[in-house]
């Protein structure tokens, strides 16, 4: 949210289930309880994806409604003295904290919906950063994928593993437009048929066996989306479209972040407007700590398939933009503004989040605006999007310890969290979605129950205290002393690979800096050698000047290759 205000011209304002410990236990296979609902604050995100949401599910997927029960020991609090006092205290929570969404919720019935995660699209990668000379291995919860361009250009997306003893495909290379296994040298085609094995004897055919798991891609307004079913044919339907992304003169700056926390604790955080002029104060033009305030919510649509309502400030008690969740990670927040000559301009911050494996995400950020600031004209791409990687650094410390104690504490959100109406509207919604349909994912956590995965991954946490310092301070790609070691920490493993344009100036400045340092070096070497005062002096400007563009190149590297070490503000 807070590199939408950046851009834009915007002022910020069998698994086992765990319930939260007031709600019963939840069974496996029970029938669904059907709750009324208004159809109008429940109208789907797709029209041509309509469907109710009191439908029946199939009793394999379906969960059973829960009743409230005690809370728990460990939660004990102390009960006003008299029914008076508790009831003004119920009065004063309902005004301050987020409370039940509809009259089922109320009773302590839950409502779930027929949901698979695979029969889903999942934004994969920016297409226009997907290599041409290499496999690229990707993944979509646990499943290991590598996508590559053929021959003719066509993008092709198999299991990233290869038939013959279980290497991964993506550790391999591009032979005439073929996947070859660096292993043993097996390559595979079109559909994932296997053409080539060096070990097979002459005039011996190629086994059927032999030939990889393909998964559907398509190419939809600059990304790339794979459909993960395997049992079901693509739903093209399903895909998302944005109008404004589509509207003429539109304009975006695209970025694609590697994140070390779930993809869940992405999305709740990125729909959340009010950590912005506190996490991000000053990061950019708009965010600014003393701006922190009330804001105000209107939930308008509420379906399986997830959520959308207007925000904005409680100051101005205007409700200027519109935030979209639709199922399964994309999000969206946009606004509409008419000019002082009456016409329309369109602005638009786009999510695309990808659950890449446990406690780790993959994020396609997309800004775009039908009138972009002048401004913007005389900064470098390259630049928004260090400051995007930046925006996230700001975050990643407290995200990643969030992960750890949502997967530590096995508890819904609804027990640990304390969501305000005035900040965290659109964080209960997304966890109360999670509730609906986080039986048909490979974990979950949810505003009342938690399925977390059977075998925690170890979490990864954001660089703190003297080690980070010391690997900001060069521009090792890895940590302290490495060059090429991967680590998530650092601004270059999670943004500059996934970006060509990025790399691109890396390498540029990289070149201008060995060059510039050859040349201050051969000019200091001329000015001693030299005996006229004319020429010495006119050598050692050139060296100084030469030093200036090495610090200058120097500084444009650290940037996209350095750690971000925050430095807290004391007002």
């Amino acid at each position: 949210m807070a590199i939408l205000q950046a851009i834009l011209p915007y002022n910020p304002p069998s698994k086992t289930s765990f319930l939260s410990t007031n709600t019963k236990t939840i069974r496996k296979n029970p029938t669904l309880i059907n709750l009324s609902q208004n159809p109008s604050n429940y109208s789907h995100l797709h029209n041509n994806n309509l469907k109710h949401s009191n439908k029946k599910p199939n009793s394999s997927s379906s969960l059973s409604s829960t009743k409230s029960q005690a809370i728990a020991a460990d939660n004990v609090t102390v009960e006003p003295s008299s029914a008076e006092e508790k009831e003004k205290k119920n009065e004063e929570d309902d005004n301050v904290f987020v409370g039940p969404s509809s009259q089922a919720e109320v009773r302590g019935e839950r409502e779930v919906v027929d949901y698979d995660w695979t029969e889903e699209w999942y934004p994969l990668y920016l297409t226009k950063n997907i290599p041409n000379d290499a496999p690229l291995g990707l993944t979509v919860f646990h499943k290991q994928l590598v996508l590559y361009r053929d021959a003719s250009g066509q993008l092709r997306c198999y299991e990233d593993r290869c038939p013959h003893r279980l290497a991964k495909l993506s550790e391999g290379q591009l032979v005439d437009g073929r996947l070859e296994c660096l292993y043993h040298g097996w390559q595979f085609e079109g559909e994932g048929k296997c053409v080539k094995i060096p070990q097979l004897p002459a005039g011996a055919k190629i086994p059927k066996q032999a030939c990889v798991r393909t998964y559907e891609v398509r190419d939809s307004q600059g990304v790339v989306w794979v459909w993960m079913s395997q049992r079901s044919p693509p739903n093209g339907s399903k895909i998302p479209w944005f109008e404004n992304f589509a509207r003429p003169g539109f304009q975006d700056i695209s970025t694609t972040h590697e994140l070390p926390y779930d993809h869940s604790i992405l999305l709740e955080n990125l729909m959340d407007p009010a950590h912005v002029p506190i996490s991000h104060d000053r990061t950019d033009w708009s965010a600014k700590r003393e701006d922190a305030q009330p804001l105000l919510f209107k939930v308008t649509e509420r379906t399986e398939r997830g959520f959308a309502g207007w925000w904005g400030k409680e100051s101005e008690k205007s409700l200027l933009n519109f935030l979209r969740f639709e199922a399964p990670c994309v999000l969206s927040n946009s606004r509409e503004i008419v000019d002082e000559k009456g016409e329309k301009h369109y602005f638009s911050g786009l999510f695309l989040c990808r659950p890449s494996g446990q406690g780790k995400s993959m994020l396609i950020v997309r800004f775009g605006t039908t009138r972009r600031s002048p401004l913007a004209k005389f900064f470098p791409t390259w630049y928004f999007h260090q400051n995007a990687s930046k925006v996230f650094e700001q975050d990643m410390g407290f995200l990643s310890s969030q992960n750890e104690v949502l997967i530590t504490e096995k508890r819904p959100t609804k027990e640990l969290y304390l969501n305000l109406k005035s900040s965290d509207t659109w964080v209960a919604e997304y966890r109360k979605w999670m509730d609906k349909v986080g039986h048909g994912m490979p974990y979950h956590f949810g505003h009342s129950t938690i399925s977390p995965p059977e075998i925690p991954a170890v979490i990864e946490h954001a660089p703190a205290g003297l080690v980070a310092s010391l690997s900001a301070q060069s521009p090792a790609k890895g940590g302290v002393g490495t060059m090429h070691a991967p680590n998530l920490a650092n601004r270059y493993f999670r943004h500059v690979i996934h970006c060509k344009e990025c790399s691109g100036v890396v390498k540029s400045f990289e070149t201008w800096k060995k060059a510039l340092s050859i040349i201050a070096l051969v000019s200091t070497g001329f000015a001693i050698l030299v005996s006229g005062r004319q020429w010495k002096a006119l050598l050692l400007v050139t060296t100084t000047l030469c030093l200036a563009g090495v610090y200058a190149c120097s500084a444009a590297i650290a940037l996209n290759t350095t750690n971000f070490i925050r430095t807290h503000r004391r007002l």
